[in-house]
């Protein structure tokens, strides 16, 4: 399940440049949650601080009551308030009963306090990102 996890994270763009240690040490605080057809996982104007990776099912992403995408396992949200807690930009709802991996700020605010350098990765993940790279 730890490596499953790890996997999933590792595919997430902000944590991309992190080593399997550093994923493998930042899964530690992820827990799986499940969430029925209907749920919405998170709601668009809501403070956030959790990342989400859809590990089963699928889920739509609405914004302004359209929907904008879908989504399935493997992709993620959310992956902004884990950073910065502003409001989301969108509402996730389950198409289907989903399971997701979820990972809350302060398990990353830990983990940056604990070894400074996977901030810096995670910048340069980011700045690539903000760059269209």
């Amino acid at each position: 399940m730890a490596d499953r996890r790890t996997s999933a994270l590792g595919k997430v763009p902000l944590f991309a440049g992190l080593s399997q240690r550093q994923l493998k040490r930042l899964t530690q605080g992820t827990l799986d949650y499940e969430f029925p057809q209907g749920k919405r996982l998170v709601e668009q104007g809501q403070r956030g601080d959790t990342l989400f990776v859809l590990l089963e099912g699928s889920a739509r992403v609405v914004r302004g009551g359209r929907t904008v995408a879908r989504i399935g396992p493997g992709e993620y949200f959310g992956e902004v308030a884990v950073l910065d807690r502003r409001p989301r930009s969108a509402s996730v709802v389950a198409d289907t009963p989903v399971r997701c991996l979820v990972l809350h700020r302060d398990d990353v605010k830990k983990m940056i306090s604990e070894e400074p350098a996977t901030a810096l990765a995670m910048l340069a993940n980011l700045a690539s990102r903000l760059r269209g790279d």
